[in-house]
């Protein structure tokens, strides 16, 4: 038995790892996620990537997510290398030199993925306005919205639906507009960087404690995809 579960928002696409993303209208899905999505990062000496936490793959490096990416030809085929944009919104001339000043540091480059994915889990990440809109009201004096959470998709859910919605999907397939087919698989484990400063959002630690204490700081859903496509904003998310 079908549910429609809602309709896509916005759709959101992270051309380099941990910058701020780029809002598509429409956008291509293959079997590694959305085309272009993380296709690039910031790489260090010793091969970590550039992230808001440090582990066996990353390296936290502090204020990335103030500056942004995107492609310069929109989301269709193959993306090409995409611009860096400063904090004040202009693209840089040179990627690479630039963050080497930024961030203060000689042994950064801007990398396009090989043979060790930039993904921290799983290709599409889904969540709801539902969602959302609880953890705004549950932090009312912190400027919110779903680039914390940086998901791809974001789907606007029917009025009443409950917070965290997202749990009851694990293990179904949905069709995502006319072609696309996902399979929703777990949800993410939540880290620092949901309460990072960016672009007209605020640092708070907040964030993370709210989503620790009502729900084991885990947040949104991971998916994988079934069947390639095109997906754009406005189409239905229909449980199969």
């Amino acid at each position: 038995m079908t549910e429609n579960v809602g309709v896509i928002e916005r759709l959101w696409r992270y051309p380099i790892k941990s910058t701020g993303g780029e809002r598509l209208r429409s956008a291509e899905v293959d079997h590694r996620g959305m085309v272009g999505d993380r296709l690039y990062a910031v790489r260090d000496a010793e091969g970590k990537f550039g992230s808001g936490k440090s582990t066996r793959r990353f390296r936290r490096m502090d204020g990335l997510l103030n500056l942004s990416s995107r492609y310069a030809q929109g989301p269709a085929g193959e993306p090409g290398t995409p611009e860096l944009i400063d904090h004040q919104g202009r693209a840089v001339a040179d990627a690479t030199a630039y963050l080497r000043a930024y961030l203060g540091r000689d042994d950064v480059e801007l990398a396009r993925e090989g043979e060790i994915s930039h993904f921290d889990q799983l290709p599409l990440s889904v969540l709801t306005t539902a969602t959302l809109d609880w953890i705004r009201r549950e932090v009312p004096d912190v400027p919110t919205d779903e680039r914390r959470f940086r998901p791809n998709i974001f789907v606007r859910t029917p009025p009443g639906t409950p917070p965290f919605v997202e749990d009851e999907w694990v293990g179904r397939k949905a069709r995502v507009g006319s072609t696309v087919r996902i399979e929703f698989l777990r949800s993410s484990e939540r880290c620092v960087m949901t309460n990072q400063a960016q672009q007209e959002l605020p640092h708070s630690p907040l964030i993370l404690k709210t989503i620790v204490t009502a729900h084991g700081n885990r947040l949104d859903m991971l998916a994988g995809v079934v069947t390639p496509g095109r997906v754009r904003v406005g189409e239905p998310v229909v449980l199969e």
